[in-house]
């Protein structure tokens, strides 16, 4: 896929298949409850925190319960369901995780709108890399096919290629999230355009395959722009570790406020 700088060095380029769309915000509160967690007083409350984001006028939370529950604890996960409950008006909640550990389980009983499946490990600092179908395919299917019969709609994590994204829709996924702490690394760099072009392209495979095309990992206000334009079809970004560090300066409801105009550049 041919890429173009255009106004303000933005990067844009030729689309295939996806139109544009508004990319919906999803912000992840696993840094409030890391640093909840740090002593035993309750605060910041995580629930709370998700309360102000939603008034800002966040679109979703998401949320990635690991089995040490090192940040987000499963009471959480029902606690901010019921706020998402009652919030109403499409606001969503996804909920990330490996379905191999304790993930599927809660999710299935949560019920999210959304359920992003990731291949960490169990003792993984962070999400850094995606499924391999070829070889995961077979044991993801039947996790995907229990999700779905039950209404939730799913995301596979998984890297930015353009030849392997599009077999998520085999063992029926409905979307694919982006892994774009690569593209974070690049930014900014000499490989920034090629890098870039490498993700247009696995998200118009993706698209062409039917499947819906979230991002997610490392993106920033200074970063998203720029994927935004080169991917004018991304259905929603889930952002947590930079936009908590922007909220300490600036505070949640502008961070909220500063990351959709992001999306809008």
């Amino acid at each position: 896929m041919a890429v173009n700088m255009g106004q303000d060095g933005m990067v844009g380029g030729d689309r295939h298949g996806g139109s544009y769309r508004t990319t919906r915000l999803s912000i992840n509160l696993n840094k409030i409850a890391l640093l909840r967690n740090q002593r035993d007083v309750g605060y910041p409350s995580v629930v709370a925190a998700g309360r102000t984001v939603l008034e800002a006028g966040a679109d979703g939370l998401t949320v990635h319960p690991r089995p040490d529950g090192r940040h987000i604890r499963h009471q959480d996960v029902y606690d901010l369901h019921r706020l998402v409950a009652m919030w109403g008006s499409g606001v969503e909640l996804n909920i990330e995780g490996n379905p191999f550990d304790t993930m599927l389980p809660l999710t299935l009983d949560v019920l999210p709108d959304q359920a992003t499946l990731v291949p960490d490990a169990p003792d993984a600092n962070t999400s850094d890399a995606g499924w391999d179908i070829d070889t995961d395919g077979a044991k993801l299917e039947p996790a995907i096919k229990q999700l779905k019969d039950h209404g939730i709609r799913v995301s596979l994590f998984m890297e930015a290629d353009p030849a392997t994204v599009a077999k998520a829709a085999s063992v029926g996924a409905d979307r694919v999230e982006l892994y774009t702490g690569p593209y974070a690394g690049a930014f900014a760099t000499d490989r920034h355009a090629a890098v870039l072009s490498r993700y247009a392209d696995a998200a118009a495979a993706a698209d062409q395959a039917g499947l819906g095309v979230n991002a997610g990992h490392d993106l920033t206000l200074e970063n998203t722009p720029a994927l935004k334009a080169a991917i004018p079809f991304i259905d929603e970004v889930s952002i947590g570790h930079a936009f908590t560090a922007d909220a300490l300066w600036i505070g949640l409801p502008a961070a909220v406020a500063a990351y959709r105009a992001s999306l809008r550049k």
